[in-house]
């Protein structure tokens, strides 16, 4: 007995320890059921045996990237570390910001001295991100975009079409001669009508700081040095937001599209203001489905005059009378 204990050195017990790690790694790479071989199925996240098909593990958690890299180059360009670049911002989003606040790791208050430091170390940052004019043109626009859209509520993927316009109008050197919120402005009108969220030219420039004569032949100026492929405005497009604001149903937001549907198939769009089309169809459908609204409510969610709307109105119902009849 005595023998036996001294023979059992740790050398032995290291030994013994690496055979039941190797059985317990060879009964996880064989198949619990049959023994037979185990293959790792990447794209749905399982673990199946080859042989039977039993699923042995699955959802298994995907470390690697949520991109593809088919090459050295692509793998170096797609592979990033914190926010992605973005070009909504003049430098991309690549540079530094110092934080407003006047506190430090800790969350204490700094001194009246370390507040100078600070607010003379941001007044220095921001000369520096900013390196020349150009960069400086990029920014004011960049912000004034950024400030249209907001207030106009159009997506993230609209400001950045709208970037990505006034950045290719920079670098062709189409801004001499004109202002830059008038391009901007002009390059935001584009990206929204690209997108299927155009705004009409009214509602841009309530909120731009430009003149609607200036917006409008900036826009055409810059489409076709640009080269821009912007489909005509469809008054479908507006009926949702239309509908919305007047806090109409579903159902009246069907009979609206279908009553401009209608009036396409007579050719009654041909030639009309897209905005006065869908909010004389939004009054309509309103009537036709019980859910009473003004005309003057109408006009004054979609900016057009109840002239208008009456007009329209008037040769959609009789688009739609023509559609029925056999």
């Amino acid at each position: 007995m005595t023998e036996s204990v001294r023979s059992y050195t740790p050398e032995r017990a290291r030994e013994e320890e690496a055979d039941e790690s190797e059985t317990a790694e060879s009964e996880e790479l064989n198949c619990p059921e049959c023994g037979g071989q185990l293959a790792t199925d990447t794209e749905h996240g399982e673990t199946v045996c080859q042989d039977c098909g039993l699923v042995v593990d699955e959802d298994s958690i995907d470390h690697g990237p949520e991109w593809r890299a088919f090459d050295s180059k692509e793998k170096d360009q797609k592979s990033r570390v914190g926010a992605p670049t973005t070009n909504m911002m003049h430098d991309k989003g690549l540079s530094t910001n110092i934080g407003w606040q006047n506190k430090d790791a800790y969350g204490n208050s700094l001194s009246s001295r370390q507040r100078e430091k600070m607010q003379r170390l941001r007044t220095w940052n921001e000369r520096f991100r900013t390196r020349d004019s150009k960069e400086r043109n990029l920014k004011q626009a960049l912000g004034e975009i950024d400030r249209m859209a907001s207030a106009l509520g159009l997506p993230d993927n609209v400001r950045e079409t709208s970037s990505v316009i006034y950045r290719r109008a920079l670098d062709e050197d189409l801004l001499p001669g004109r202002s830059i919120e008038g391009v901007a402005t002009s390059a935001l009108y584009a990206a929204a009508r690209q997108a299927g969220t155009p705004r009409s030219l009214d509602e841009i420039s309530a909120v731009s700081r430009v003149e609607k004569d200036e917006i409008a032949r900036t826009y055409r100026y810059i489409v076709r040095e640009l080269k821009l492929e912007i489909q005509p405005a469809d008054p479908e497009s507006y009926v949702p937001r239309f509908a919305s604001d007047l806090g109409l149903s579903d159902e009246a937001e069907r009979r609206a599209r279908q009553l401009l549907k209608n009036a396409k198939e007579q050719g009654v769009h041909s030639g009309k203001s897209p905005v006065g089309l869908a909010a004389a169809a939004v009054y309509a459908a309103s009537l036709l489905t019980n859910e009473k609204v003004t005309q003057s409510e109408v006009s004054d969610v979609a900016n057009i005059s109840e002239v208008t709307i009456r007009n329209r109105y008037h040769e959609l119902l009789e688009a739609e009378e023509a559609v029925q009849l056999p």
